[in-house]
């Protein structure tokens, strides 16, 4: 069981209610997100694209966005240089498209992350020259490839970075910002960075450039202008859902507008991905985004090439798009059977420690295809709420690896204090990546759990509740309203209560697999719901009906029903379930005690 603390932070509730036309309970989630200013409030419940933020404020975008003008208008031949995740390839698709749309010569080169690495290579930088390319623009990297953009200005090329990875600092001097040699360097996280939200992905940064850029080429008056950058928001909400940014602040907004404008997309490789996956483009949500069509896309850089999820999205043929929408899909189911399999391999090498798990879990499985070292760190760390790190081999006596995080460590940070180990390392506070010599494996490990800060505490998963709301508070337009709080994801949960003395009455197991139980429930006033419990916690679920009330009383509650007194109280997510066209609220089970 997870340990549950419910959020208590005070403000007027009626008020807040009152002013903005919305429940109590409502105003209480937001102000638990710390939304409870009227100004606040309204961009929070807006898409309104006034909320957008000055593209203008952002370090050197003017200074590039102006270079890249006389670049464009003195016939410079472009290469973006973008990175082989969703971000990368999303990213790297709005430069593209906006740089032709002002008439620059230019292409795109993804690196292919088992022969390039992550990000700007030296040997990039040397085939974009040796391509006649006398200009590059990164996309989602550049901001730590300080000798590499070094190289490509000695051979007398114009770079501008657009990240939004954190930046180095000195080694002497802690408050020493260290950015690459670049031409110009626009990254939300420098330090000396005036823009107002920092937490953008690549891909809109790069939406933002083309803002700009757009602007100094004087076609703020074209018509189709408008159209134009209603389609480039479909990518730019896209990387910002698969690259795990906080829906906060404009990130909301360029979510909701993304949901809206894909309803309409002329983009013939997006909606044939729509179609493969039998996704209605009326119905796209961040699930949508981030666990159907978002891996499609990365599935390309993890198993073959990034750059046919750039052919994806520039094709025009219908026909040849639906080919690739397709292949894209094979090839993520691949990596879902892949994913599985280096699951329960790394979890055999976790069995190894017994109860005593480290504090940074650093587990090598060299044979792994590297590209999926950070989805399958990211399953343990579900399983077991510790840092985990997955290495693997690589070329030249190098292994690899990817980590995912929990809250309490920050592993960007935790990287840096052993970065005299490592030969190349970047990434932020929950997720990261790096590379070593082989030999100097087991001192990393070392290292890592020896600078460890980490407490018992810190391992135990925390369920924030928003409130504790008796079922019967629940109502259709409870939870319609609920749902105008969307997108939930990072930075905005899905709002979560408790339940005390929940009545179980009946239930069955359904499910192809018979793991999910659909239960009928009742709140002590006799008003009954249903209850789903599935996914991770359903194994669980019936081992604590058998502690708590006996197998024979669990067998009676799922075949017809149980008399007897069986109260637990419920962890909970309400949800509208539609069925025939019949709408009616049900009960998700997140924990129980």
């Amino acid at each position: 069981m997870a340990k549950w603390l419910e959020i208590r932070k005070g403000a007027d509730f009626q008020k807040i209610a009152k002013d903005h036309g919305i429940s109590p309970i409502t105003a209480r989630i937001l102000r638990n997100r710390d939304v409870f200013e009227d100004a606040d409030i309204d961009m929070y419940l807006s898409r309104d694209e006034k909320y957008l933020h000055d593209p203008h404020l952002l370090k050197d975008i003017d200074l590039a966005a102006d270079i890249m003008k006389n670049r464009i208008e003195a016939g410079d031949s472009i290469r973006i240089i973008g990175d082989y995740d969703v971000d990368g390839i999303c990213s790297s698709y709005i430069l593209l498209a906006g740089i032709k749309l002002c008439g620059g010569n230019v292409d795109v080169v993804l690196p292919h992350r088992i022969h390039d690495g992550y990000g700007l290579s030296v040997s990039l930088v040397d085939k974009a020259y040796e391509d006649g390319k006398q200009m590059i623009i990164t996309c989602d990297n550049g901001i730590a490839a300080i000798p590499q953009i070094a190289h490509a200005k000695e051979l007398g090329m114009t770079v501008i970075v657009t990240d939004h990875h954190e930046v180095s600092y000195s080694e002497e001097d802690k408050d020493q910002m260290v950015l690459p040699p670049a031409d110009a360097v626009v990254d939300p996280k420098r330090r000396d960075e005036t823009y107002p939200f920092h937490e953008i992905c690549g891909a809109m940064v790069a939406y933002k450039f083309i803002q700009v850029l757009t602007e100094k080429m004087g076609l703020t008056k074209e018509k189709d202008l408008r159209s134009f950058f209603d389609e480039m928001t479909i990518f730019a909400g896209w990387a910002t859902v698969c690259d795990v940014m906080p829906l906060k602040d404009e990130n909301r907004i360029i979510v909701k507008r993304s949901f809206d404008a894909i309803t309409r997309t002329g983009n013939e490789g997006l909606k044939a991905l729509l179609r493969v996956n039998n996704i209605d483009p009326y119905n796209v949500s961040c699930y949508i985004y981030g666990f159907v069509i978002g891996p499609c896309l990365n599935a390309t850089g993890r198993l073959d090439t990034a750059m046919r999820g750039i052919e994806l999205l520039t094709e025009q043929n219908v026909s040849k798009a639906a080919e690739i929408a397709l292949e894209l899909k094979e090839l993520n189911d691949s990596r879902k059977d892949m994913t599985q399999q280096g699951k329960d391999e790394a979890m055999e090498l976790l069995s190894e420690y017994g109860d005593n798990l480290p504090d940074v879990l650093v587990l090598y499985m060299p044979e792994l295809h590297e590209s999926l070292a950070g989805i399958i760190a990211g399953k343990v760390r579900e399983e077991v709420n510790h840092p985990v790190m997955i290495v693997t081999d690589a070329k030249d006596d190098l292994v690899k690896g990817s980590g995912r995080s929990i809250e309490a460590y920050h592993m960007f940070d935790g990287l840096s204090q052993c970065r005299e180990l490592l030969t190349k390392y970047g990434g932020h506070k929950l997720a990261a990546g790096f590379s070593l010599k082989k030999e100097n494996l087991e001192m990393f490990r070392e290292t890592l759990n020896k600078n460890s800060t980490l407490k018992a505490g810190d391992f135990v998963e925390i369920l924030h509740l928003d409130m504790e709301l008796p079922i019967r508070y629940l109502s259709l337009n409870l939870l319609r309203e609920i749902e105008s709080l969307a997108p939930f994801g990072q930075g905005n949960p899905e709002p979560l209560f408790a339940a005390r003395n929940v009545r179980l009455i009946k239930g069955r197991i359904i499910g192809k697999n018979a793991n999910v139980a659909k239960m009928t429930v009742r709140d002590e006033e006799g008003q009954c719901f249903e209850m789903m419990v599935f996914g991770s916690i359903f194994d669980r679920w019936n081992e604590f009906l058998d502690i708590n009330f006996g197998a024979e009383r669990r067998e009676k509650l799922y075949n017809g029903g149980c008399n007897d007194n069986m109260s637990i109280k419920i962890a909970y997510q309400p949800k509208i379930n539609e069925f025939r066209g019949e709408e009616s609220v049900q009960i998700i089970l997140k924990d129980f005690c």
